[in-house]
């Protein structure tokens, strides 16, 4: 595995650490008046979950692991458990449903995803940048308003609560932004 500086980690490096696999999740390069600079590292345990903060002088060699990129496909949830199917070699894997956070509910049945592999552990699952969602109950068009930055909230088909503009009508398909949540655009 290669080995890096402590000044040369960004977010979304994978680092091994004290024998753990460890996620970038926030990096601030500090420069103090006095003493040699250091990298501030905000970082999460890739199978436990758990944050920790660490201080990397520029000094200090860190190994970058890289991760292996699978695209499956989400087959169920069960007690707590995703699982999802390689869709060349049929072979399943699971993963915590709590991975995804509040984005979990933008999964939907097939949907294809990354899952993410160290040697052959599944570690970590992403989804799609923007999923499709039908608006199940939102206020209806009122005509004149045509205010280009006035929102109205909407609840999609998963019941997750966004904000949606004011010509989008109940029953309507829209794409939904995955990382921040938000309304793209019309399917």
């Amino acid at each position: 595995m290669p080995k890096i500086n402590g000044n040369e980690i960004r977010p979304g490096n994978v680092l091994e650490h004290d024998g753990h696999l460890w996620a970038a999740v926030k990096v601030d390069h500090v420069k103090p008046g006095k003493g040699g600079a250091f990298a501030q590292v905000e970082m999460r345990n890739l199978r436990t979950g758990s944050k920790l903060n660490e201080r990397f002088r520029s000094v200090d060699k860190v190994e970058m692991v890289k991760l292996e990129m699978k695209d499956m496909q989400f087959l169920y949830e069960e007690s707590g458990q995703l699982i999802f199917m390689d869709t060349v070699t049929y072979e399943q894997v699971q993963l915590p449903a709590d991975i995804l956070g509040e984005r979990r509910p933008f999964l939907q049945d097939g949907m294809t995803i990354h899952v993410e592999f160290h040697e052959d552990e599944a570690l970590n699952a992403s989804l799609p940048a923007k999923v499709t969602c039908t608006v199940e109950d939102t206020q209806p068009v009122v005509r004149g308003q045509t205010a280009a930055n006035s929102f109205k909230p909407a609840v999609l088909d998963n019941g997750l609560r966004i904000s949606v503009p004011p010509f989008i009508a109940p029953g309507e398909a829209i794409i939904v932004n995955t990382e921040t949540m938000e309304y793209s655009e019309r399917a």
